[in-house]
Order: C-alpha cells, then sequence, then structure tokens
C-alpha cells in the first residue's frame, strides 16, 4: 500500500510541475520540489537540450548574502520548469580556504570549453570577513554542467599589464593625485586618465560584478566591474578559459557601471549595465561597439514602460540566446531582497533589438512566443 502511494504521489508531483508556461516577471517561481528557485546572479547555458541556470545559494537573515552553501543549479527543458540539481561548487569548511563558509561569492557564469571539453564557472570572489576588499576573480572546472566543480584559484586580473592603448604619459603618477577631492572635475578627470588603474598596477586589477562571454571564434571574454566600481574592464581569457592573456581594455572610464551584461548581433555587440546604488535599483544604461575592444558608444536606458526609470525594480545579471531560434534572446536580472535574501526575486524579459538599440519592455506575463510577434 505504501508503495501504491509513493507511486501517486510522485504522478502527482510530475502533474503539478511541468505547468508552467509562462514567466511572470517579478513573480515567486518554483522549482520541481515547489520550493522558490534559490539561485540569484545567475547565468544560464545550454547543453545537449537541457538549460542549466546557476546562481549564488541565499539564505535567510541579513548574513543571507554571503556564501553558507555555494553555488546551485537547476536544469530545464523549456526554460519554464526547473529541477533542482543541487548545490554544484561547495563552499569548504576548511578556514584557510579561500571559499570558506561565510565568504562573498556572487554573479557564477558557467561556459563550456570546446578544446578543453571542461565546463568553466567564474565568479566575483570575496574573502571571508574582509567585506569587498579582495575584488576577486575566482574560477572553478567540472566535466559535467551538473557538477561538481572544483575550485581552483582566484585572480587580480591582468597584473603587472597595462591596458591596450594606455599612453606611456599616463603610466606615471601625478604629484596631486593624492589630495583630489572625490568626485570633484578633477578627481573624474583623474579617474579616466587611470589614477586607480595606477594604482593597482602591481597587485592587479579589482574584479567585482562580472559576466563571461564567449564569441563566435570562441575567444573568452572576463567582463568585470573594477576601479572601485568607476570602469568595466573587458580582459581575453586563455584558450582554455582558466587564466588571463595579459590582453584588456576599459570601458566607460569613470562611468560608474556595474552588472554588464552583453549579447551580439548582426556583428554588433550590445552591453546593459546598472549605475551603482548598492542593493537599491536604478536606470539601466546601454552601449554598443563592433569590436568587443571598443570604442563603445552610450546609446541609453533600454528598459521601456512603467518603472522604466528603475529597470522595473531589478538590476541585470545575464543574457543568453533561446536555443534554435535565431537572436532571440533573454534578459535576466534580479530584484535583491537584502534583509532576507532568499526572497529575492527574478525578472526576466524578451531583449529585441531595434534601430541598433536594445530594447527591453515590461510584461506581467509573456512566454517564447513573444518573439515571433515582433
Amino acid at each position: 500500500m505504501k508503495l501504491k502511494y509513493s507511486i501517486l504521489i510522485s504522478f502527482l508531483s510530475c502533474f503539478v510541475f511541468g505547468q508552467n508556461n509562462s514567466f511572470q516577471p517579478g513573480k515567486l517561481w518554483k522549482d520541481n520540489d515547489g520550493k522558490h528557485i534559490n539561485a540569484h546572479g545567475g547565468g544560464v547555458i545550454f547543453v545537449d537540450g537541457t538549460y542549466y541556470w546557476y546562481g549564488e545559494f541565499k539564505t535567510e537573515g541579513k548574513g543571507g548574502n554571503t556564501a553558507l552553501k555555494g553555488v546551485s543549479c537547476y536544469s530545464s527543458k523549456d526554460l519554464y520548469n526547473w529541477y533542482n540539481e543541487g548545490i554544484v561548487l561547495k563552499v569548504e569548511e576548511d578556514p584557510k580556504s579561500e571559499i570558506t563558509k561565510g565568504c562573498i561569492m556572487e554573479r557564477p557564469k558557467v561556459v563550456f570549453n570546446k578544446k578543453t571539453g571542461k565546463y568553466i564557472m567564474w565568479f566575483h570572489l570575496e574573502l571571508k570577513g574582509q567585506g569587498y576588499d579582495a575584488a576577486k576573480a575566482a574560477v572553478a572546472i567540472s566535466d559535467s554542467p551538473k557538477g561538481p566543480f572544483v575550485y581552483k584559484k582566484s585572480y587580480r586580473p591582468n597584473k603587472g599589464v597595462w591596458p591596450i592603448g594606455f599612453k606611456d604619459e599616463l603610466k606615471s603618477a601625478s604629484a596631486d593625485e593624492r589630495n583630489l577631492k572625490s568626485w570633484s572635475p578633477e578627481w573624474i578627470t583623474a579617474i579616466q586618465n587611470g589614477m586607480l588603474v595606477r594604482r593597482d598596477f602591481k597587485k592587479g586589477q579589482m574584479a567585482r560584478d562580472m559576466t563571461v562571454y564567449v564569441d563566435d571564434n570562441d575567444k573568452g571574454y572576463l567582463i568585470h566591474s573594477s576601479e572601485e566600481n568607476l570602469t568595466l574592464h573587458i580582459s581575453e581569457l586563455t584558450d582554455d578559459y582558466l587564466d588571463f592573456t595579459e590582453k584588456w581594455t576599459r570601458m566607460a572610464p569613470a562611468g560608474h557601471n556595474e552588472a554588464p551584461v552583453i549579447l551580439k548581433k548582426d556583428g554588433i555587440y550590445y552591453m546593459i549595465t546598472s549605475g551603482c546604488t548598492g542593493w537599491e535599483p536604478n536606470e539601466a544604461r546601454s552601449f554598443k561597439s563592433s569590436s568587443i575592444w571598443g570604442p563603445w558608444e552610450s546609446i541609453g536606458n533600454p528598459c521601456i514602460g512603467k518603472d522604466a526609470e528603475l529597470t522595473f525594480h531589478s538590476q541585470s545579471t545575464y543574457i543568453f540566446p533561446v536555443q534554435g531560434k535565431k537572436d532571440q534572446f533573454v534578459f535576466m536580472a534580479d530584484r535583491w531582497k537584502p534583509d532576507n535574501p532568499i526572497d529575492g526575486t527574478y525578472v526576466w524579459l524578451p531583449v529585441t533589438i531595434k534601430d541598433e538599440k536594445p530594447v527591453l519592455k515590461w510584461f506581467d506575463e509573456w512566454n517564447l512566443n513573444v518573439f515571433s510577434e515582433n
């Protein structure tokens, strides 16, 4: 009799799960166990007919923004319904480990390396008890998209390397840099001219909010907020995606951008970012370029509709293509809940390109058929 009830419960669970056939941005999104999906600041990849969604596993209370479990993973065949694959990169109990329990692990992104056959995870790492001072990019590796991922190491990127096109006269500091008042015109000019690049030259550049992008030619790039979140850096990865080639550039110096996401359509790169207002939402920005190395042109807020000036109360985390469909992209964003991080929700919206500008239009509810309507 117990077996019959078990089969019945399993059948009913399968019946209930799988009924999602649309996205409802900002609403509670349950997995196959009936629990709110816990994959914040995440990214998505597609492997052999299955999507995998990786993200920060949050817990209750203000301490829930530290990594007490690790990086979670969910899988889906249709993008609407997600199966909990568990923690694929676990924090460690060893207090000497960089990813010891209580560190900060943010914005995990996974890409597949065709040359090595490995899955590579990059994330923003802050060391336990040090706030946001470490500002490191960290990498882990796995044989399977389901993990387990094995932690490799962390970096302050581009140690001892100047960015592309950095003029010789800017490689030496001016005598009065230290006395400049923050946010004064002179201070902003000094930032634009590489004051913080010079400061961090010997120990490596800062890496906070980040995304990973693999181009058509399989070149990989880490795009990360640097220079105290004042300037974005685009850093080329080695062929195995585990290190840096020492080729990098600065984007929008002193522009105060974070949360970068990127897509490419018809040979043009489009990037969407946010401003820097802590956990509070702000107005998104967008940029375009015919080269990953720039120059990047600012093209304004991509959002339209109610609350567009607040990015619909969310912050960007990733853009991924819908498989089997040409030029269909989904924008991922988070609605943060800093007082109880586990309650944070997700805003997924279709991305369209109009007149060489990305457009994010709000929908209370939508499905993938919306692309055929544009």
